[in-house]
């Protein structure tokens, strides 16, 4: 029995990706998480699922980065974005990092059907109104993608809490482990995403949201660290 992975917060949205999973495919297993930590969690547990559909907006990831870093770690798993986001640039974005179908939340049920079947059967797949233009990254966003794949589960939860303004103390308090842990991660971000401290990493991180550019303001006692 195939395997699929739902990602995504909105518990009604869920249950629609569900009953649409379903509806391709009976006989599989659906696995759901509310966050990308729940969702590495699940991976972890189902290495050879069949399918990811992630929401492009859920509480760990920014823009497109659980989806750089999900296809550097597992480059044998499709995966399907889904989004609020109704313009055709974020789509072809999504499929320049690697998804094989990106999803409007507006979509009928029947059209996310024919999506599942479509990505499974190895196309890639978007809506009529979105086909058309381009899918290439700007090579600056496409070199940190690649930067942000290499780095591990572990080291990328740190490195979207960076992103998100968290102090060390409040990284280390949410993943459960001491301050010494953090900084050694975030030594091992510096080295991985070529930057020299705190700011340039959430920069960085900043490339891959979906208005890139944009990031939290960082806590002034730890810009540095």
């Amino acid at each position: 029995m195939p395997d699929i992975l739902i990602a995504d917060d909105h518990p009604l949205f869920r249950d629609a990706l569900q009953r649409a999973v379903l509806a391709a495919l009976p006989q599989a297993q659906v696995r759901s998480a509310e966050s990308v930590h729940g969702l590495y969690t699940l991976i972890e547990q189902y290495p050879d699922a069949d399918l990811l559909l992630l929401d492009l907006h859920m509480p760990g990831a920014r823009g497109y980065s659980a989806l750089a870093h999900i296809r550097g770690q597992y480059p044998g798993l499709p995966i399907i974005v889904v989004s609020g986001h109704e313009e055709a640039q974020v789509a072809r974005r999504a499929l320049a990092h690697g998804a094989a179908a990106y999803i409007p939340k507006s979509t009928a049920g029947e059209e996310i059907v024919h999506a599942i079947r479509a990505v499974l059967d190895g196309d890639v797949w978007l809506p009529p109104q979105l086909v058309g233009g381009s899918a290439e990254l700007k090579p600056d966003e496409a070199d940190i993608a690649a930067r942000v794949a290499t780095l591990t589960p572990q080291q990328f939860r740190v490195l979207t809490m960076i992103a998100e303004g968290l102090l060390n103390k409040q990284i280390a308090w949410e993943l459960g482990v001491s301050e010494a842990t953090v900084k050694a991660h975030m030594t091992a971000i510096m080295r991985k995403l070529g930057v020299n401290n705190r700011t340039q990493v959430a920069l960085a991180a900043s490339q891959l949201a979906v208005e890139p550019g944009t990031m939290q303001p960082l806590p002034e006692d730890e810009e540095g660290a």
